[in-house]
């Protein structure tokens, strides 16, 4: 396939790729919900200090959420949206 068919295949309107990205965060978030428990609970009662005392669950936390909200994982929701929206179009007909 070539690049402009590919293009063309994952090309979604503005509004809808925001919404597949919000969506994506949500998600991202939800998995990784045990992460950002940990940084919490490390952070609680420190302000400029938490930089260096919780860097290690920080940087946890960080890969986690990268698991989830990558670009790939963003062009995997917009093909299953397009593939979504086609099989909407063959059903109206």
């Amino acid at each position: 396939m070539g690049y402009i068919q590919e293009a063309r295949e994952n090309h979604v309107k503005k509004k809808v790729e925001e919404a597949l990205r919000s969506k994506m965060k949500q998600k991202a978030l939800k998995e990784c919900d045990h992460y950002s428990a940990k940084y919490a609970e490390c952070a609680m009662g420190k302000t400029i200090s938490v930089i260096w005392h919780c860097r290690k669950q920080a940087k946890e936390l960080n890969e986690c959420l990268h698991q989830y909200t990558n670009e790939s994982v963003l062009e995997e929701m917009k093909k299953n949206y397009m593939l979504e929206q086609a099989s909407k179009e063959k059903n109206k007909l």
